[in-house]
């Protein structure tokens, strides 16, 4: 493809969808793929006048990384990067590819089953195995959006062009996890063009954390990304979002507000953490993420605190 409108001109056309990198495209049934790797203009990385960066939709994870001034700019978003997959999947896939990948729930991946987003009107996970599945239910559907690059983004208060449709929050790429057809709100023909961050803040303390059930490349069961800055000890600004415990990435403002104007003791820290307790109804076997959650959102707290110091 050689524009964004021949692409979605053969989405159309084919009933294909869309692929950049194409590691997860290519491990599960799907349509026909369209590649958007030659269409110019959704690759790198540009500064705007005002010292915001527009990140390409097809621009490698591993190209972030590689990015000295955005790595020191978002340091959050950094992080979460670099905890991606492995640095040969890390080559491959994209940042639109991350934002808009399809969960993993085996059940949806598996064809012997039927569930809503392959046409049938039950989630058979909340019936069956559902050990890796959400915590913090927003609907029909139990399985948690994959997406990490998106709980950084949604600390950046960050912004997706689509074309066709303008600039969308990033939390409006997956609405309210009510839907259960759809992984994100885009249609199969609509296309993400790039990322825009706003202009980074000066001294800002960015981390990430995912708990895992083996060391490297695994899907996180939870995890969480902080952005805190400071006027002496005392936290001056948050935001604080987490992934792997509900159908979409969350933003979590009590945990936020429950930090800024008091000092960064372990105290505070685990205060605030707690509060995401209140969120959370467990299924049977999801109760034990109820735990993993305040520990990965002390443990990403506590790594903003330290380097605050």
């Amino acid at each position: 493809m050689t524009t964004i409108e021949d692409a979605a001109a053969a989405v159309r056309g084919t009933g294909g969808e869309l692929r950049a990198g194409g590691t997860d495209v290519m491990t599960r049934p799907g349509r026909p793929p369209v590649d958007l790797l030659g269409v110019p203009g959704l690759r790198g990385v540009d500064w705007q006048a005002d010292g915001s960066a527009r990140i390409g939709a097809v621009t490698a994870i591993a190209d972030l990384l590689a990015d000295d001034r955005l790595t020191a700019a978002y340091p959050a978003l950094a992080a979460t990067a670099a905890a991606v997959a492995t640095p040969q999947i890390r080559n491959v896939a994209t940042v639109g590819g991350n934002l808009l990948q399809r969960n993993r729930c085996w059940y949806l991946r598996n064809p012997a089953f039927t569930c809503h987003q392959t046409g049938g009107d039950t989630c058979p996970a909340r019936e069956g195995d559902h050990l890796y599945s959400a915590v913090i239910d927003q609907g029909p559907c139990i399985a948690p959006h994959p997406s990490s690059l998106a709980v950084a983004l949604l600390t950046y208060g960050a912004t997706v062009e689509i074309h066709g449709r303008g600039v969308l929050d990033v939390a409006d790429l997956y609405g309210d996890g009510g839907d259960p057809t759809r992984d994100h709100c885009l249609d199969a023909a609509e296309v993400l063009k790039s990322v825009l961050l706003p202009a980074p803040t000066a001294s800002e303390r960015g981390a990430y954390h995912r708990t895992t059930a083996r060391e490297l490349a695994e899907w996180p069961l939870v995890e969480a990304a902080a952005r805190l800055t400071f006027d002496g000890d005392t936290v001056s600004t948050a935001a604080v979002a987490v992934g792997g415990v509900a159908r979409t990435p969350l933003v979590l403002p009590e945990v936020a507000e429950a930090l800024v104007g008091k000092p960064a003791t372990g105290e505070t820290l685990a205060a605030a953490a707690e509060l995401v307790v209140a969120r959370c109804s467990p299924l049977p076997q999801t109760a034990y993420k109820v735990p993993l959650l305040r520990a990965t959102l002390i443990d990403t707290l506590t790594a903003c605190a330290v380097t605050a110091g």
